[in-house]
């Protein structure tokens, strides 16, 4: 029997979607995604169709800062914002270098529009 990933977040089991830039693991409850050491830059062009979860979950699992990584469970990821577009908070691991995106994070990813530019101006700093 396969075994399956958690989300690090939930901690409910993931599924794998198969992409055509190879697998990504999404979580059956909050949609967060797992993306393993291939680039997620590659993976923006098919945001949307992978990246299918609740905005309201995001948000609530955005909060949830310190986890460990899916992957390597003794490792702590890092808490990491987006250069181009700070108001996106993900998680990478220093070990595999996977990343945890919460739902929508990776769609907000792909998208560049006049209020990703306006939120640099009225962020908060993350804890």
């Amino acid at each position: 029997m396969e075994n399956l990933m958690k989300c690090p977040k939930c901690q409910h089991t993931m599924e794998q979607v198969e992409t055509p830039f190879g697998k990504v693991e999404r979580c059956l409850s909050c949609k967060g995604l797992w993306v393993d050491v291939f680039k997620p830059e590659e993976l923006l062009e098919i945001a949307k169709e992978i990246d299918t979860g609740s905005e309201q979950v995001s948000k609530e699992n955005n909060q949830i800062g310190k986890i460990n990584c899916p992957s390597c469970p003794n490792s702590q990821m890092l808490r990491m914002v987006d250069a181009e577009q700070p108001h996106i908070w993900y998680e990478s691991c220093p070990t595999c270098y996977g990343r945890y995106f919460d739902a929508g994070e990776l769609t907000d990813l792909s998208e560049h529009t006049l209020s990703d530019f306006l939120k640099k101006f009225t962020l908060k700093e993350r804890k």
